[in-house]
């Protein structure tokens, strides 16, 4: 299966010193020798919102180059080394991530924090599939996908130091409903719709933490690496930015929100960013049965209902902060002009299951 090489060259606004990057990783990569001899080829993946991602390309292997944002002011949001140091320490414990190679502190080097990993070679899925697949094998594929996610809840945080240091202890729903609430308050817009009745009802309905486990918080098809050699197995997981230790359900709520189903209507399945509405793809009420069953959980569809409006409602936060940036001319990418009536129908599908 021929694997599409989706990096571009380097945005004028994006290029960084790639010779002092190459003499950086000569001398913190000493581990891997003569195959970081010379000055790399530099390419760059589009796409994300976020931190930036480059391809350096040497004769004899592939890394990946992980940087903020040029100009970027909030470290917080864009904290190399917690994105650094999860991944790493998963590494001996969950078999989805990536080889780390360095983490660079220096900002001398190229402006900013940046950290460098193995390439994962494999086909990342968008909002079609590249290739044919029976109903099975698509039932399959999907199997694999929330096969993997169980396996990263079920990982002993507390026998990781640095990942238990991520956790602040129970209380993660409470604090997401507070945290997601606050943020739609502080990106209103004149044009902004009445969520009271929706916030009202999550502060009213939240169960306490099922569970603390590290989540990943953006659990997508376009954020894994299926295998070069089987297109229906992953072989890699993307983007930990935004991994915390928190609720397992919560991680799946926030998941299923991205999850457009084949009898979902037009507006909502001009949502869709992965092949989910290809025959044989699993149902959200089919992900959750499955899941609840893997967990041992007991999910009904009452108890469900609250992950699945949190997850509409962060969405909707989402969208409304996209929005507020192309409402006050932060942006003129006219892309953005879909995320105000995209906010509008999530707070009527968030309306319509809080009842």
């Amino acid at each position: 299966m021929t694997i599409a090489d989706e990096s571009r060259p380097v945005r004028d606004e994006d290029a960084f010193d790639v010779d002092a990057v190459a003499a950086w990783l000569r001398e913190h990569a000493e581990a891997f020798g003569d195959d970081l001899v010379g000055t790399p080829a530099v390419r760059q993946f589009p796409g994300g919102a976020s931190n930036l991602t480059y391809l350096l390309r040497y004769p004899a292997r592939e890394l990946i180059l992980r940087r903020p944002p040029v100009g970027a002011k909030a470290k917080s949001a864009h904290d190399m080394g917690r994105e650094y140091t999860i991944q790493r320490a998963l590494a001996p414990v969950f078999p989805y991530v990536a080889q780390m190679v360095g983490l660079c502190r220096d900002e001398s080097v190229i402006g900013s924090d940046f950290y460098v990993m193995e390439r994962l070679e494999g086909t990342i899925l968008r909002q079609e599939l590249p290739f044919e697949l029976t109903a099975d094998e698509a039932s399959t594929l999907c199997e694999h996908a929330w096969q993997a996610l169980v396996r990263l809840h079920r990982v002993d945080v507390a026998a990781v130091p640095d990942l238990a240091a991520l956790g602040r202890g129970e209380g993660y729903v409470a604090r997401q409903v507070a945290g997601w609430t606050d943020r739609l308050a502080r990106a209103a817009t004149d044009d902004l719709g009445d969520w009271s009745s929706v916030t009202d009802w999550l502060a009213e309905h939240q169960p306490s933490d099922v569970r603390q486990c590290l989540i990943h918080n953006d659990w997508r098809f376009d954020n894994m690496v299926l295998a070069p050699d089987d297109r229906l197995r992953v072989h890699g997981v993307l983007d930990w930015e935004m991994a915390t230790v928190g609720d397992p359900l919560m991680d799946l709520g926030g998941a299923l929100a991205y999850w457009i189903q084949a009898d979902d209507d037009d507006f909502f399945q001009a949502f869709r960013r992965q092949p989910t509405t290809a025959p044989g793809m699993w149902t959200r009420e089919q992900v959750v049965a499955w899941y609840a069953a893997q967990m041992g959980f007991e999910v009904t569809p009452t108890q469900w209902r609250f992950y699945e409006v949190f997850g509409l409602f962060r969405l909707g936060v989402i969208c409304q902060q996209i929005w507020y940036r192309y409402f006050h001319g932060q942006t003129t990418n006219e892309a953005y002009v879909r995320f105000g009536p995209a906010v509008a129908y999530l707070e009527s599908r968030c309306r319509a299951l809080v009842g």
